[in-house]
């Protein structure tokens, strides 16, 4: 693939950026508020490795006709004399050259590139973006061939200006498609099916059956939601904790420096794991109304394939550091069972609450301004994760599903989603449960096919964060044929998240092979979709 040619460029400045309802000095909304609170102060760090070299003025040639078209990218969050202790966005000249960082690298004098962007990433960790000087937003150019690419990028954008749905989509509306220059990238998300196709989904049949189903179906949704909002608030007032483990952060100290690591599997691998064990739905099995609470409660939810993944994963990891512990030699702490019993171990898993709309309408924010709300509008799931040693290694998979499921009943992202709103609307400190959780833990469908930003194929994507409070946060997300799976660990709590990482990765396969010595394999396991 051919470099972009160069383009002489004067610091870009933007005059005009596009205002969410054609106004400006809009306060900041409570979820923008609550990513400035000491235990939830987030920096989103999103690696993207590239096929060829970059184009530094190249990049910024373009990002002043588009990125910038976006307010919170160009606006400063200055104190609301209005509200106390609120926030509003002030729009404000930028000066690229000021948000685009070139390090003068040498290769040569570099003996690991992969150690390199790696240190490189964990010392922004150490650093922040003061938001009444300039938008807190900055992009690092690396011209660096590490294992898996040709150069990397390091965007850090503060978790005020978006949640990972609106940042994604502002993301994919700066890209294209390789096959095609000229086209977007094509919606990863399946369609929602429109109502009243009764063809589709066995309408037909007992109605007084159909009406049970559908009365035990609200039933279920009300009394799992009760259940979840009163654990939700156990969490916050801190009646129930997770147990102590080697992966355990301290509630409300201060997060030290961040260590991200991240490693790419074939998707394929993950799809075969799922499809084998028949956990992909039959839609026709779904009356209509059902179907359709069915399909905005659940629809863009985690695959249970990467909760089993990490819930195996966890286990032999914590399962190696018990046996440490107990002084027993490597070899034997890894085929003994070391871990403690019944420990609780959960994860706040993010969910965005935004229905799905097309890449196309997303990139419409950029060229003729706002059709969708940006901002920040994610709930989470309180979920727990099953430690132990497992004979069967599919056993992770059944379980994960099995959870799942129930947490798929439930409005409970909604209701955390409303409870953080008023939290911080009412001043009330402490509130964050996210914090009080072993782990942060998010899956994120990316473009299905290769796609390339400002002219540079893309290698990989691996989005994280920094400033939280857990010790360990994990994200996976696909990329064309590829599932990356990243971790962003507590430099002092968690030493070795390469033994992590590779303990993830060889639970895939034991589970891969678990399902071939049993023969589950469909031979139409590639027709279903991720």
């Amino acid at each position: 693939m051919q470099l972009p040619k160069p383009i002489k460029v004067s610091p870009i400045v933007d005059e005009n950026p596009i205002f969410e309802n054609g106004k400006e000095d809009q306060p900041l909304s409570p979820m923008s508020r609550l990513f400035h609170e000491p235990e939830s102060n987030l920096y989103i760090v999103v690696m993207i490795g590239f096929k060829s070299k970059i184009n530094p003025d190249f990049v910024k040639a373009n990002l002043g006709h588009s990125l910038l078209k976006h307010h919170r990218f160009s606006s400063l969050q200055v104190e609301d004399e209005k509200i106390k202790g609120g926030l509003k966005w002030v729009p404000t000249k930028v000066n690229l050259d000021n948000h685009v960082i070139v390090p003068n690298l040498e290769p040569k004098s570099i003996d690991s590139a992969d150690k390199f962007v790696e240190d490189y990433v964990s010392n922004l960790s150490k650093t922040g973006i003061k938001m009444s000087k300039q938008p807190m937003w900055d992009l690092h150019l690396l011209n660096i061939k590490t294992s898996d690419a040709e150069s990397v990028a390091v965007l850090r954008v503060h978790h005020s200006l978006g949640d990972g749905t609106s940042l994604v989509s502002l993301f994919l509306s700066c890209t294209r498609k390789v096959s095609n220059p000229e086209e977007l990238p094509s919606n990863s998300i399946p369609p929602t099916s429109k109502e009243g196709d009764s063809r589709s989904y066995g309408v037909k049949g007992f109605w007084p059956y159909f009406f049970f189903k559908y009365f035990w179906f609200v039933f279920s949704l009300f009394y799992n939601t009760l259940v979840d909002a009163v654990m939700v608030i156990a969490t916050i007032l801190m009646f129930v904790k997770d147990s102590e483990t080697p992966l355990k952060g301290i509630v409300g100290k201060a997060s030290g420096p961040r260590r991200i690591v991240h490693r790419s599997l074939s998707l394929d691998d993950f799809k075969f794991v799922k499809n084998a064990m028949n956990t992909v739905r039959n839609k026709r099995e779904q009356h209509m109304l059902f179907l359709f609470i069915y399909l905005y409660i659940i629809r863009r939810t985690i695959n249970d394939a990467v909760v089993a993944v990490t819930q195996a994963g966890l286990s032999r990891y914590l399962n190696r550091k018990y046996g440490e512990l107990l002084l027993v030699n490597k070899g034997a702490s890894e085929r003994n069972n070391n871990l403690p019993k019944n420990i609780r171990l959960r994860a706040a898993i993010m969910k965005d609450l935004r229905s799905s709309s097309e890449v196309q309408e997303l990139a419409d924010i950029v060229k003729n301004g706002y059709k969708t709300k940006s901002g920040n509008k994610i709930g989470f799931v309180i979920f727990p994760f099953s430690i132990a040693l497992r004979d069967d290694p599919l056993d992770y998979l059944r379980e994960a599903k099995a959870r799942m499921d129930r947490k798929k009943a439930s409005l409970e992202a909604e209701f955390s989603y409303l409870l953080s709103q008023y939290t911080v609307k009412f001043g009330i400190k402490g509130a964050n449960c996210p914090s009080k959780t072993t782990l942060l833990f998010s899956n994120v469908n990316g473009p299905q096919e290769e796609i390339s930003f400002y002219g540079h194929p893309i290698a990989y994507v691996a989005p994280s964060c920094y400033g939280q409070t857990n010790g360990l946060t994990i994200h996976f997300v696909s990329y064309a044929n590829k599932m990356t799976f990243i971790l962003s660990v507590d430099d002092d709590l968690i030493p070795d998240p390469h033994q992590l990482r590779d303990d993830l990765e060889e639970s895939l396969h034991l589970m891969k092979n678990a399902v071939i010595a049993r023969g589950l394999t469909k031979s139409n396991a590639s027709d279903y979709k991720y």
